[in-house]
């Protein structure tokens, strides 16, 4: 009779186990699946063109901002500042293409550092191991920090440590610092709509700072050119208007997060955000329908089809509960819409490298600017109505009258939520 039971009891867990599996094992493949199709789907295809607006300078405090919203106008400012380096550059991207963008950066880069200017450069390796190993290779008077692809060692149970660096930083001197939502390829340069800013003043102090502080902390027995942590002088003086708001897992620190659900459970009149990928938690999905539900205009516009299709059909499971809510889903068409951005009453804004996913608000190495001023507020408020010309609007009737085998896969896919 006791080995009866026991033979029941092993028979139950071995049951529960290939249950578990399965409804653990089938989103997987599935999104694995659907991964492969959309990228053969892909192969060969082009965006089509997509309305810009030029760059635009605001005054914020002591400083400029300035505002882009088309690669290629970043890339020439970025070299520009890169040519025009007397003392220092400080470089960090997430991905860099080894394509013939990627090379004019890197030359330029090299470049400078041949000419006396003191070159750091930080890029991730786990978004670079498709790029060419011959175009990571650098010479010795450019100091270059690769983001290890895996950085646990032997702390593999600290999940602090599993973070990847998604900031995108150009500082160059003292004068100017670039941060947003680019990183450095030719596709990004005229085909994906993204948002970059450039800014002068007290707050390229607050950049220079957030680069420094990465290298010190990743610089230990990784660096092949020097070993010497990165010092700075302090500013003597900060700007108020301009706040730079970093993630850094290693610390245990994700202010973006709580930065965008305080603007959001501030706001009296509008919330605009334009995201690539939308897949927050539930308390910020719960500020986001507060908001509606109390008058606020929310708008939130996202890529009618991303680079992720995965990522896509999982947002997707939050459109009827926000829909239900009041907030406007605005879907960009013909290109792929990259930008980080948000304002908040005309007076509250942000751009920055942080995707409203789990990955970037409590994952990742990201950093946003938070920027308090009309001006700059105003101007984003512009460039989103210029998108939103771009845009399909999802309605609730269209959202409800979708095929039983797309609601069917967003069931299955909704397990992957958490990890994404």
């Amino acid at each position: 009779m006791a080995n009866d039971d026991g033979d029941s009891l092993a028979g139950l867990r071995t049951v529960l186990r290939r249950v578990l599996l399965t409804l653990v094992g089938i989103p997987f493949v599935v999104a694995i699946a659907m991964s492969l199709v959309d990228s053969y789907r892909r192969r060969g295809k082009r965006p089509k063109p997509f309305p810009t607006t030029a760059p635009r300078t605001v005054a914020v405090g002591d400083g400029d901002v300035t505002t882009y919203t088309f690669g290629r106008d970043l890339y020439d400012d970025m070299l520009a500042a890169i040519e025009g380096a007397q003392r220092q550059i400080l470089f960090e991207t997430y991905i860099w293409k080894g394509d013939a963008t990627g090379e004019r950066f890197k030359r330029a880069l090299i470049a400078a550092a041949e000419r006396g200017v003191d070159v750091y450069c930080i890029y991730d390796g786990f978004a670079n191991l498709v790029v060419s190993p011959a175009f990571q290779r650098f010479p010795s008077s450019v100091k270059v920090l690769r983001y290890p692809v895996y950085t646990a060692g032997w702390r593999f149970f600290d999940l602090r440590r599993y973070g990847r660096d998604h900031r995108k930083i150009l500082v160059v001197d003292d004068n100017v610092g670039f941060v947003g939502g680019y990183n450095i390829g030719s596709a990004y340069e005229s085909e994906w709509r993204d948002t970059h800013v450039r800014i002068t003043g007290p707050a390229v102090w607050d950049l220079k700072r957030a680069f420094a502080d990465f290298w010190n902390l990743n610089r230990r027995r990784r660096l092949r050119t020097s070993e010497r942590p990165l010092l700075l002088e302090t500013a003597s003086t900060w700007e108020p208007r301009v706040r730079v708001q970093r993630n850094v897992p290693r610390l245990w620190m994700f202010p973006i997060r709580a930065m965008y659900i305080e603007a959001i459970n501030r706001a009296s009149r509008n919330v605009w955000m334009t995201q690539a990928y939308f897949l927050p938690d539930e308390d910020f999905i719960d500020a986001v329908k507060a908001a509606a539900r109390r008058g606020v205009d929310v708008r939130l516009l996202l890529p009618l089809k991303s680079n992720h299709i995965v990522a896509d059909w999982i947002s997707r499971g939050h459109f009827t509960q926000l829909l239900d809510a009041g907030v406007r889903i605005l879907r960009y068409r013909d290109a792929m819409v990259h930008a980080k951005t948000a304002t908040v009453d005309g007076t509250w804004a942000t751009v920055g490298t942080a995707n409203i996913d789990r990955l970037s608000l409590t994952g990742n190495f990201e950093i946003n600017v938070e920027i308090i001023d009309e001006g700059f507020a105003r101007e984003l408020e512009e460039i989103f109505e210029v998108d939103q010309s771009n845009c399909l609007e999802l309605t609730s009737g269209e959202w409800e009258a979708r095929d039983v085998h797309r609601k069917f896969t967003e069931a299955v896919l909704a397990p992957l939520r958490p990890l994404l």
